[in-house]
């Protein structure tokens, strides 16, 4: 890859960019869904070179969505477009089980039907991310991140300059990355970093969601909270 990113005044992206991957103790049932249902639906590592593999049946295209919460997005994007093989990455818990509740009936996770369409990362997003062939992936969204929003904490954010460069590689050209916050700290390192960069059409952001983007628990208490949500859209060229 022959473009470059001038890079903002940021230490490298450290080897782990999160926190503790579970708070409090879970119960019987996020358990059985951890260690019966995850296994069922986790991406094989090995089927990274060739990820149409990984899917039930050939996707027309595979999306790829860093850090999904409560899933509220995942679910929405998988239902609206069960052509798509989607891959959701999440490292917490208990997000991981919220998700998996939404497909996973009560005293089945060992033996219900998995959706052919979506598989999950219970990892670092950068680890699959990395492994991927170049311009595989049709579409990458970031909604809502963690912000980490002391200045010494911004190698952690997954907006970062090495970071840009890794999506930049897997994304087709003309594939959208959808990036979403609702933290003032953390939406103008957005415009900083991809100011910096020349992988992708940066337009201003939005403050209305846009049509086909579905709505996330941390939109929800961002609102509430009368903090304003931005929506970018960024284009690889």
């Amino acid at each position: 890859m022959t473009e470059e990113i001038r890079a903002p005044d940021v230490k490298p992206s450290p080897e782990r960019l999160y926190g503790r991957p579970r708070g409090h103790s879970l119960r019987p049932r996020q358990q059985r869904l951890l260690d019966e249902a995850l296994p069922r639906l986790r991406f094989p590592l090995d089927r990274a070179a060739d990820p149409a593999t990984a899917f039930g049946r050939p996707p027309q295209q595979i999306w790829f969505e860093v850090g999904f919460g409560g899933g509220e997005h995942v679910v929405g994007q998988h239902n609206a477009h069960p052509d798509v093989g989607y891959i959701a990455s999440e490292v917490f818990d208990n997000g991981l089980c919220s998700l998996l509740t939404r497909f996973v009936p009560v005293g089945e996770e060992a033996t219900s039907a998995i959706p052919d369409m979506l598989r999950l990362w219970d990892d670092d997003a950068r680890v699959l991310l990395r492994a991927l062939p170049d311009a595989s992936v049709d579409r990458l969204f970031l909604m809502f991140p963690d912000p980490w929003p002391k200045a010494r904490h911004a190698k952690r954010r997954f907006m970062h300059p090495e970071n840009v460069s890794l999506v930049a590689r897997v994304l087709k050209p003309g594939a959208v990355w959808r990036v979403a916050s609702d933290d003032p700290t953390y939406q103008a390192w957005v415009e900083e970093v991809m100011a910096a960069q020349s992988f992708f059409e940066a337009p201003a952001p939005v403050s209305e969601r846009p049509e086909g983007w579905f709505p996330t628990r941390y939109e929800a208490k961002a609102i509430a909270a009368g903090r304003q949500p931005l929506y970018w859209t960024f284009t690889r060229r």
